[in-house]
């Protein structure tokens, strides 16, 4: 989550070619209420929330490390045991572009 506009997230993704949604909270109310909001409001922390389908946090990471999120992401959802998508078609990016699927990552995990 970021606290920049919607647009300014859609440049980002587009520009990683991510195909993880980046969510936007200019106002910080969804940061405040998670407790990641830092230095005023003026960024959030780089903190990973584990929730499941039933809207419950089973894990937060408090110490993300960018080099190998993608990673650290994709074993801390195996070892909480989230189940994989059984579908294996590529998911549209930000620019509504699909992706190639070549091997396991975090988008594998979450429904769309």
């Amino acid at each position: 989550m970021s606290l920049d506009s919607p647009e300014k997230n859609a440049e980002f993704a587009a520009s990683l070619s991510t195909q993880i949604p980046v969510l936007s909270d200019p106002k910080g109310e969804t940061a405040r209420r998670y407790g990641v909001l830092a230095f005023g409001g003026l960024y959030s922390k780089r903190w990973t929330f584990y929730i499941d389908e039933t809207g419950t946090i089973r894990a937060i990471d408090k110490d993300v490390n960018p080099e190998s999120a993608g990673q650290d992401i994709l074993e801390r959802l195996s070892s909480l045991g989230f189940k994989k998508r059984s579908s294996r078609e590529p998911t549209p990016v930000a620019s509504g572009e699909p992706v190639e699927s070549s091997s396991e990552r975090y988008s594998d995990f979450v429904e769309r």
